[in-house]
């Protein structure tokens, strides 16, 4: 299997479709029909449909590979292909028509994340990357920015659910509040990641992700030229529940920062 610039347009065409879907489903969408997965993790048939879209179409792309999905509409199972798919981040958002969220979808060779993509729905704004070969926004190559921590934007994501951290995550934010131009709280990881790696924010962290949040926007921050770590600055950022995400340019101060928060 060739994993090439024609191979991620394939995946991109695929992401599309379903989210022409969730466009569709948006416009006439009733809350009425969301179920609470756990607490504040909420849930519609547009995540289910939108999942089952993708899960269909990518798995003819590469017959036999196998999935990581959030929402589990397929069987769960590792193999030597395995996509990571969130078909819809930034639920909460889609739920009050709030305009930012996203279709991510990664794809791992042995364990290793070669390709991702990071459709946001609203801006049709397609973010992709091939490892070893670069980072695009539509087309157009993307890189990280290069500002010091003192003229940089930073996003973060507040706990919803494990507040085990919330005085360190809190005195965190103060410093940040300090030291840089602004914060910003999306409510997507992917697309936060998505937007440190084309400059529009200089760094993001959060805790108690999961690695369908995460490993696509990873990647193409990664493939842009910025830095991904976890907040203990190792590399167990897919599964260990934290993630920074960079550039160079910011990666000493901000990761400092980091330390006494344990993901």
């Amino acid at each position: 299997m060739q994993i090439d610039l024609d191979f991620i347009l394939h995946v991109n065409d695929i992401c599309c479709e379903a989210a022409t879907f969730i466009r569709s489903a948006r416009n006439d969408f009733d809350d009425n029909v969301v179920m609470e997965k756990s607490h504040n993790s909420l849930v519609s048939y547009v995540d289910t449909t939108s999942e089952k879209i993708l899960v269909e179409q990518l798995g003819k792309l590469i017959p036999g590979s196998t999935f990581l999905t959030e929402e589990a509409t397929t069987q769960q199972t590792s193999g030597e292909w395995q996509w990571i798919i969130d078909p819809l981040d930034g639920t909460t958002n889609f739920i009050h028509d709030i305009p930012v969220f996203a279709i991510s979808v990664a794809l791992l060779h042995h364990g290793k994340i070669v390709a991702g993509t990071v459709l946001e729905v609203n801006r049709d704004e397609c973010f992709y990357a091939i490892k070893g070969l670069g980072a695009y926004l539509n087309g157009d190559i993307i890189s990280v920015g290069k500002k010091a921590l003192s003229s940089s934007l930073v996003a973060t994501g507040f706990p919803y659910y494990d507040y085990r951290f919330t005085d360190a995550y809190l005195q965190v934010l103060k410093k940040l509040m300090l030291k840089t131009r602004g914060i910003r709280r999306l409510g997507a990881a992917a697309v936060d990641l998505a937007y440190v790696a084309c400059g529009r924010f200089d760094g993001f962290y959060e805790y108690s992700l999961a690695p369908w949040d995460v490993a696509a926007g990873a990647l193409i921050v990664q493939e842009a030229g910025g830095i991904v770590c976890d907040f203990k600055q190792e590399q167990n950022w897919l599964y260990g529940k934290s993630i920074i995400a960079c550039s160079p340019s910011v990666y000493d101060e901000f990761a400092h920062l980091m330390k006494d928060i344990t993901g």
